[in-house]
Order: structure tokens, then sequence, then C-alpha cells
């Protein structure tokens, strides 16, 4: 049985839809006319978004998606691009979409990609760096940057290859083919793939699975499987949160109690399992 969902905006933007339902959100890119390529103002507005997710704490989960029944992301709008990067509505030329992409691996809450359709390119690297994938059965994956005079070499390329492998992460760049859902599936590409009228309701049900689990394990367990690919940066947000965590225990408090009440504190009665 599949629940009903009824999305609410948390915020209204230009170039994206930002949703919330029952502790999930749902960012979803709304340029079908360019099969949601994304240009300079989408992405300030996905960053500012992301960033309303991790500081709201009625948000468990983020979904990211492209808005129709054809296209998750064609990467970055051809259109806008200049020398240097895109060129945004003030003229100077970024690829802030690698700030983007560094926020989903930075926010301690999973990140679903939910695959609607074409996600190519720079909209390929999108999917592969949110924690997991569900595909709709149209979907098709391609990395096209060697067609267009460009490439991904971080999170498109190494980070890639840990996924599929560096045979299958070459063959994706070097020929730039494409791949349906069921071979991005077979490859590890992807988590699951899905009729495309299933495809939201399923992505809710595994985000509803997620919220069952503790928030504290989920955030731990992705700062640990960044950190081994994210070098000092994944290794200092590791640090963060364990400084976090011992913020939370007896021991810390009592140090602070015991800080205030001026006295020797008692740290060995929390210590019992050590």
């Amino acid at each position: 049985m599949y629940p009903k969902i009824n999305w609410n905006y948390i915020k209204k933007y230009e170039d994206i839809n930002f949703y919330f339902w029952k502790g999930i959100s749902k960012i979803e890119i709304n340029r079908p006319k360019c099969h949601n390529a994304f240009r300079v103002e989408t992405v300030k507005e996905m960053i500012d978004a992301i960033d309303i997710c991790r500081d709201r704490r009625d948000v468990d989960i983020l979904i990211i998606t492209g808005s129709g029944k054809k296209s998750f992301c064609s990467g970055g709008d051809q259109n806008q691009r200049g020398l240097g990067g895109y060129i945004g509505k003030d003229g100077i030329p970024r690829l802030n979409i690698l700030d983007f992409y560094k926020k989903i691996r930075e926010i301690p809450k999973p990140v679903i990609a939910m695959v609607n359709g074409f996600s190519i390119g720079g909209g390929h690297v999108l999917h592969v760096v949110c924690d997991l994938t569900i595909s709709s059965n149209n979907a098709i994956f391609s990395q096209v940057g060697p067609k267009v005079g460009s490439f991904d070499g971080g999170f498109g390329a190494s980070y890639l290859a840990r996924h599929i492998g560096q045979k299958k992460t070459r063959e994706m760049w070097f020929l730039c083919k494409k791949y349906s859902a069921n071979e991005a599936l077979k490859m590890g590409l992807i988590n699951k793939v899905v009729p495309l009228n299933k495809l939201e309701k399923t992505t809710i049900k595994w985000c509803q699975l997620i919220q069952k689990r503790s928030p504290m394990s989920l955030r731990m367990i992705k700062r640990c499987l960044n950190a081994e690919l994210d070098g000092q940066h994944g290794l200092m947000q590791l640090a963060g949160d364990a400084t976090l965590m011992f913020y939370l225990m007896e021991e810390s408090q009592e140090g602070k109690k015991a800080f205030l009440e001026k006295r020797e504190p008692n740290f060995r009665k929390f210590t019992k399992f050590l």
C-alpha cells in the first residue's frame, strides 16, 4: 500500500520547486524545456534549499529529482556556458555545481536521487554523489564530457570508479555511451529500478523506512563512508561529528556540571564499559 503524498512548498524559487511532507524534503529542478539543465541561478537556489534542509530539525531526509517525465537532469546548460564556467546574470563565470555536490556530501542526512529520465553529464554526476539512487525504467545514464569539451575528474570520475570500477568508468567517459536503467542496475551504478508511475511512491517508502533508523547512526555512517574518499576534509567532518557525539554524552555533561559547581568531576562512573 503506497502512502498518499501531499507536498507543500517550503520556499518558492525561479528554477526549482522545494517541497516538504512528513519529514521528507524534495528539491525538484524545474527547467523541463532544457531537460532540467542547470544554470548558475539554478545551483544557487539548490544550495540555498539544501542549507535549509540541513538546519531544519523536522527534515529527516532529502530527495533530489527533476520535473516532468523525461529528464532528471541533463547537466550544465550549454547555452549559458562561457570561458571559465557558466555565466550567471551578473556576468561572472562559475562552476558552482561543484559546491552543490559538496553540500550533498556534507549534509548529515541521507540524500536520495529520484531519477525520472535522462541523467546526463553533470546530471549524471548529480545522482552519483547522492547517497542512494532510485530510477524509473525509462531512465538513461551517460557521461558526455569529452563530446562537449568538458570532464569531471573528481566525483564524476574518481568517485564513480568506486561504484562501478575503473574499467567501466573509463568506458563511460571514453565512449560516452548511453546506458539503460537495467544496465545501470547491473553495473552497481544505481540501487533500484521501478516503473515511472511508481517512482515517487517507491522513493517515499524508502524514505519512510530510513526515517525509522537512528539519525545519529545514519549521520555517522555517512561521515565514515565519505571520509575514505574525501581525504582531509572528510576526516575533519567525521572528527567534528565525533565531538558532537561526545557533547551529547553523560561524561561531557558531568564535566560541564562539575565546572559550574566548582568541584572535581567524577568521569569514572560513566565509563564502566571501557
